[in-house]
């Protein structure tokens, strides 16, 4: 799975660069019965919900190009937490 993530993350920071946001994190976790992509980012002043829908609507086709994962799955696109 790490060769996967890596793949999946070197494509969707491409996409997320040209629009100033930065892939802080990728994982891939079963919580319960479900399996999460969980995509983690950033931007410099943070990162709103508003942004986080759009890199959403970039990051879907991207996943459903590069088809990388056989198990069924939820896209979990959150940002990055602040502290």
């Amino acid at each position: 799975m790490d060769s996967v993530l890596a793949t999946i993350k070197k494509e969707v920071e491409v996409a997320m660069n040209k629009m100033d946001i930065i892939l802080t994190n990728i994982e891939y976790v079963k919580e319960g019965k479900y399996n999460f992509l969980r995509i983690e980012l950033d931007k410099v002043n943070g990162i709103d919900l508003d942004t986080i829908v759009e890199a959403t609507n970039v990051i879907n086709p991207i996943l459903d190009e590069l088809d990388l994962i056989e198990d069924n799955y939820i896209l979990d696109v959150i940002s990055k937490e602040r502290g």
